[in-house]
C-alpha cells in the first residue's frame, strides 16, 4: 500500500517562502512521477509542478520562476520550494505520485499567505 505524507505548510506573509516535503512509502515502482497540486476554496484542484524519476519537470505558469520542485529518488521524497508567495497562492497543497497508471494522493497541507 502506497502512502504519501506531506509536511511544511503554514502561514506566511506575502513575499515570504515555504518549503513543502512529501515522503512516499510502500511498494513503489522506481519509474514514476511525483509532484504537487493545489486546491483553493471553491476552485478545482490544479497542477503546480511535477518531476519524473528521469528528471523531466513540468510547471504551471503561475509557478514558473517562483517555485522549484526537486526530488530525492533514493528516499522517494519530493520537495517544493515556494518563494515570493502571494495571497492567491493560498490553498491546500497535495502531494501526488503517478505510477503504473495509478494516482496516489497525500492528505494535503494548508498554505496560507497573508497580505
Amino acid at each position: 500500500q502506497v502512502q504519501l505524507v506531506e509536511s511544511g505548510g503554514g502561514l506566511v506573509q506575502a513575499g515570504g517562502s515555504l518549503r513543502l516535503s512529501c515522503v512516499a512509502s510502500g511498494s513503489i515502482f522506481r519509474f514514476n512521477t511525483m509532484g504537487w497540486y493545489r486546491q483553493a476554496p471553491g476552485k478545482q484542484r490544479e497542477l503546480v509542478a511535477t518531476r519524473g524519476t528521469g528528471g523531466s519537470i513540468n510547471y504551471a505558469d503561475f509557478a514558473r520562476g517562483r517555485f522549484t520542485i526537486s526530488r530525492d529518488n533514493a528516499k522517494n521524497t519530493v520537495y517544493l520550494q515556494m518563494n515570493s508567495l502571494k495571497p492567491e497562492d493560498t490553498a491546500v497543497y497535495y502531494c501526488n505520485l503517478f505510477v503504473l497508471d495509478h494516482n496516489y494522493w497525500g492528505q494535503g497541507t494548508q498554505v496560507t499567505v497573508s497580505s
